[in-house]
């Protein structure tokens, strides 16, 4: 199979309590009319987990306090994968069209992550009404916003 070619488009920084991504200069003519949008996928590399060893890891033990014993790669949100990449939505709080700068409610990666690709989250092809969910995770939030107040910490074996 041929190798394929990612380049970042830019960074995801997180300092102290503020969240964004900067877009390296060439991308930034591709934000125009993303302003009227709430959210967005921002789609980014698990950069630490990028290793030989987290490539191959191709089941896990019970990551989460209530799933099964042992789980496929596929069946969790874990880090470590095949290839490392993480989708995240988020909400957009200020766009700097000059500089290349969103700033985000919140973002589930680290300072300096690298950036590949963002997308407006749209709900006609990005949210689904009635999704079905495994009885071990059915008590999780349906949403983003009452994921911020949902006790995360207690879910996860890691």
């Amino acid at each position: 199979m041929k190798q394929l070619l990612i380049n970042p488009i830019g960074r995801i920084r997180v300092r102290d309590e503020v969240m964004s991504l900067e877009l390296d200069k060439q991308f930034i003519p591709a934000l125009t009319a993303l302003d009227g949008f709430s959210h967005l996928n921002a789609l980014w590399w698990f950069s630490d987990f990028d290793t030989k060893e987290a490539r191959q890891t191709l089941k896990v033990t019970k990551p989460y306090k209530r799933s099964p014993e042992i789980m496929g790669i596929f069946a969790t949100r874990a880090p470590v994968r095949p290839n490392p990449i993480a989708l995240s939505t988020a909400g957009i709080l200020h766009i700097d069209y000059e500089k290349g700068i969103i700033l985000l409610d919140y973002i589930d990666a680290f300072d300096n992550t690298p950036l590949l690709d963002i997308k407006p989250y749209t709900p006609s092809l990005d949210r689904v009404d009635t999704p079905e969910l495994p009885q071990w995770c059915r008590h999780w939030p349906q949403s983003i916003e009452q994921s911020g107040e949902f006790d995360w910490e207690n879910e996860f074996n890691f």
